[in-house]
């Protein structure tokens, strides 16, 4: 008996010693968003719970068409409810980096003043989201 719960314990450290190992790397995700109106809320209270539960997740939102829309200065869900600037601000204070594509800005005649602070540019949002998930190994999700 002695011998099989040495052997018992012997496989269960086995087990566990990568898992543990494992729990403290450092996840990369990229949440991409192109519409506003449909992925807008759901995405920021997505990216929310996501770094609720696991915060040391290292998450950059990419935006391009109308999901940039999230991204400018005074503008709110389709409801009118809700202004997306303080809860990008809440995640940015929380490490998230979003992102605006810049051909969005060219066809849509927008300028940059018009974002928030927290909007970094970048020249194309869906080349962006092709190298960080190939050069850069960030996990894709699109709320």
């Amino acid at each position: 008996m002695k011998a099989w719960v040495s052997s018992f314990a012997i496989a269960i450290a086995t087990v566990v010693t990568p898992l543990s190992s494992t729990a403290q790397e450092v996840i990369s995700v990229v949440y991409h968003i192109d519409d506003a109106d449909v992925q807008g809320l759901k995405g920021l209270r997505n990216i929310r719970n996501h770094l609720d539960v696991a915060p040391q997740t290292k998450i950059r939102v990419v935006t391009h068409a109308n999901g940039v829309d999230i991204l400018m200065e005074g503008k709110r869900d389709k409801s009118g409810k809700t202004e997306y600037g303080p809860l990008v601000s809440a995640l940015a204070s929380r490490g998230v980096v979003f992102e605006v594509c810049e051909i969005t800005l060219k066809n849509r005649d927008l300028k940059r003043d018009q974002f928030v602070l927290e909007a970094n540019f970048t020249p194309s949002g869906v080349a962006r989201v092709a190298e960080l998930q190939a050069k850069q190994k960030f996990a894709y999700i699109k709320p």
